[in-house]
C-alpha cells in the first residue's frame, strides 16, 4: 500500500480497511487474515484460494485509491520452496514450517501427525538491525565510561529480547550473546591498547552472583544479556472469553491483575500458572482457595511473596495437619478465616 506520511498512519490505516476480513471470508470461510495496521498476512493451504484473494484484495482497494505495494507483496509457502521462498517475515517475525519425524510432528484436529512443526523466529532482518543498533551505541561510547555504555545498552538489549520472548528465539540469543561479546572486547582492547588481555578482562568483566564474566562495573552495574530474557510462550485467549466476564481466577492467572482480587492473590496464581501448589490441578471459578505459607512461621517461614502459596481449602486443611499452619481464605477481597500469621 501507498504510505501514509503521518503519526496517525497506523490509526488511518485501521479504518481504512476495516471490513477486509469480512471481504475475504466471502472467498472462502476457511481462509485466516492477520492485519497489524497496514500490514497482512492472508494463509491457505490451496494457492488458486490464495491467489483469488489477492485479487479481491486488489480491487477492493483500487475502490479507495489504494494499491499493495508490489515490493512487499509476494506469495510463499511455508514448507516448501515457492518461487525461491519458503516461509514469510510478518512484523519482524519469520515464519516458516519444518519437517520433522512423527515423534514431534504437530497433529491435525484429530491427533494424526503432520510431518512437519511450524518455527517463528526474529527474522534475519531485524537480528542484523539490532546488531548495527548495539554496534552503534558502543562504537559512540569509545570514550564514554562502562557505566554509560552500560545505561545506553540495556534498554535498547531488554526490550528486542522481550519483543521475540515469546517465539522460538533461544539459539537467537545465544548468537547475539557472542556477536555483542566480541564488539564489547574490541572496545575495551581499544580503550586499553597497552594492557594485555588478562588486564583487560579484569577491569570490565567480574563475577556477579553466581555469574561469572559479565560486563560489568565494580560497583555492580552490569550488562543485560538476551539470554537473561525467559522464553515464555504466548497463549491464546480460551474460546470467547473476556476481562470482562466475571471469571476473575482465570485473568488473575493469565495477566496477573484483576479488579476483582487483591495485587498479591493474582500476582500468586500467575506465578502459579493457575495450578494448586499442593495436589497441581487447576482452579476453576468457584473453588475455594486459601494462601498459605510454604514454610509455616512457627517453624521459621517468613511472611514474605516468596513464602506464599495458594493452594485449594481442602489442600489447607491436609497441609495444616501436618505442619501447624494457620489458615488465610482467598476470595476476591481476600477475606480470611481465622487469623492472618
Amino acid at each position: 500500500m501507498r504510505s501514509v506520511p503521518t503519526l496517525f498512519s497506523p490509526l488511518l490505516a485501521n479504518i481504512a480497511l476495516h471490513g477486509m476480513e469480512n471481504r475475504i471470508k466471502q472467498v472462502s470461510k476457511t481462509t485466516a487474515l492477520i492485519r497489524y495496521a497496514d500490514d497482512f498476512v492472508i494463509i491457505h493451504e490451496d494457492l488458486t484460494v490464495v491467489q483469488r484473494c489477492q485479487q479481491v484484495i486488489t480491487e477492493w482497494l483500487k475502490g479507495m485509491g489504494l494499491e499493495l505495494k508490489p515490493s512487499k507483496t509476494r506469495l510463499t509457502h511455508t514448507l516448501h520452496k515457492y518461487e525461491e521462498n519458503v516461509g514469510f517475515n510478518f512484523l519482524g517475525f519469520n515464519v516458516r514450517q519444518h519437517k520433522v519425524g512423527t515423534y514431534r510432528s504437530a497433529r491435525n484436529g484429530k491427533k494424526q501427525p503432520l510431518g512437519f512443526n511450524t518455527l517463528i523466529t526474529p527474522s534475519k532482518e531485524k537480528i542484523k538491525l539490532h546488531l548495527e543498533e548495539t554496534g552503534g551505541i558502543i562504537d559512540t561510547h569509545i570514550t564514554a565510561p562502562q557505566a554509560a555504555l552500560i545505561k545506553a545498552l540495556n534498554p535498547v538489549i531488554r526490550g528486542w529480547a522481550n519483543y521475540y520472548s515469546t517465539v522460538v528465539s533461544n539459539d537467537t540469543f545465544q548468537l547475539l550473546n557472542h556477536l555483542t561479546y566480541q564488539k564489547l572486547r574490541a572496545w575495551a582492547i581499544r580503550r586499553c591498547p597497552r594492557s594485555n588481555q588478562h588486564e583487560i578482562v579484569n577491569k570490565y568483566w567480574h563475577t556477579v552472583g553466581n555469574d561469572n564474566w559479565v560486563f560489568s562495573t565494580q560497583d555492580g552495574l552490569k550488562l543485560a544479556r538476551h539470554t537473561d530474557t525467559p522464553i515464555v510462550r504466548h497463549v491464546k485467549v480460551q474460546g470467547e472469553r473476556s476481562p470482562y466476564d466475571g471469571d476473575w481466577i482465570y485473568w488473575s492467572t493469565r495477566l496477573g491483575k484483576h479488579p476483582e482480587a487483591t495485587n498479591r492473590v493474582a500476582k500468586l496464581l500467575k506465578r502459579q500458572k493457575g495450578k494448586c501448589e499442593y495436589c497441581g490441578l487447576y482452579f476453576k471459578d468457584g473453588d475455594l482457595m486459601e494462601i498459605d505459607h510454604k514454610i509455616p512461621m512457627s517453624k521459621g517461614g517468613k511472611d514474605t511473596f516468596d513464602n506464599l502459596q495458594i493452594i485449594h481449602r481442602h489442600c489447607h486443611d491436609n497441609k495444616t495437619a501436618l505442619d501447624g499452619s494457620n489458615i488465610h481464605t482467598v476470595g476476591s477481597n481476600e477475606s480470611t478465616r481465622g487469623r492472618l500469621p
